[in-house]
């Protein structure tokens, strides 16, 4: 089976502006629209895939943005890896602003978007106890060495709805939970990935201390863009960098793989042909 690797964008980062041999596709999704054109990337005779979360003009706030539009039509390019990139607030003193850290673990906190693709008529529960693929992080890694950014191997990324910022009294809650960084978007991303098995890796670049910090209580927009342009300009040398590296990292044993194998409850005698069109880029090799 071949690999293809897809990176989505967040905050700062809309484009990948290192590579030629590129193209802006439209890919449509049954489940409506995504957050914009997917850039097509050739490199070394191999297609690599980016989307902008938030659009390439960051038209989309998080709780708009349909999460499950993006992870269909990468599934529908092939697309068997993503690694999300975005910005995020610390939770912690030793996470100051400009530090990268690779997410091992989700709390999920939102409660306006839609969660799953298996709401109408089949049943699946995916397990999401180890959300990350070992692979795939490793992979981001070894690039975030080789470029010299500072970074984390390991924290929990607690998804907040927003898109307004914390109040100090959650932010005071979040860390009494171990949390290390906050964001608005990896949620339920990480989720979906999972339920379309594509292997997922999250790079969390934090632009602020959230307001828990005594020094740092006021989070502003002009502070965090400063810092997520530097961020930017980082994260395209790691970009250029895991696209070459990342197949000498697969995981073979990853939870994502085959998942749905043993998610999916509903017996097949009962899928609607209405059903298996909407999922056929889900659960497509079932459907064979």
């Amino acid at each position: 089976m071949q690999n293809i690797l897809a990176i989505i964008g967040g905050s700062g980062l809309y484009n990948i502006s290192s590579f030629k041999n590129t193209k802006w596709k439209n890919v449509k999704s049954l489940f409506g629209k995504p957050s914009d054109s997917i850039l097509e990337i050739i490199n070394n005779n191999k297609k690599i895939y980016f989307l902008p979360r938030h659009g390439r003009n960051h038209q989309i706030s998080p709780s708009n943005i349909n999460y499950r539009a993006n992870i269909d039509v990468l599934k529908k390019l092939g697309v068997t890896d993503l690694i999300s990139i975005s910005a995020v607030g610390s939770l912690r003193k030793n996470l100051p602003p400009g530090k990268f850290v690779l997410i091992d673990q989700f709390i999920d906190r939102t409660f306006l978007r839609k969660k799953t693709f298996f709401d109408e008529g089949i049943v699946a529960h995916v397990s999401i106890s180890k959300p990350v693929s070992k692979g795939l992080v490793k992979a981001c890694e070894a690039s975030l060495k080789k470029k010299k950014i500072s970074f984390i191997s390991r924290g929990t990324y607690l998804a907040m709805e927003g898109p307004q910022f914390s109040s100090k009294a959650e932010s005071n809650l979040y860390r009494s939970w171990k949390a290390d960084v906050i964001g608005m978007t990896n949620m339920p991303e990480a989720k979906l990935a999972r339920e379309a098995e594509i292997r997922y890796a999250s790079v969390a670049m934090v632009t602020d201390y959230d307001c828990w910090h005594p020094n740092h209580e006021d989070v502003d927009v002009d502070m965090i863009i400063k810092i997520m342009n530097e961020n930017a300009f980082k994260a395209q040398k790691f970009v250029v960098d895991v696209i070459k590296n990342f197949e000498n990292f697969i995981d073979s044993n990853d939870p994502a793989t085959k998942c749905l194998d043993a998610a999916i409850i509903t017996n097949k005698k009962y899928w609607s042909k209405k059903n298996k069109k909407k999922l056929k880029n889900i659960i497509g090799r079932f459907l064979n």
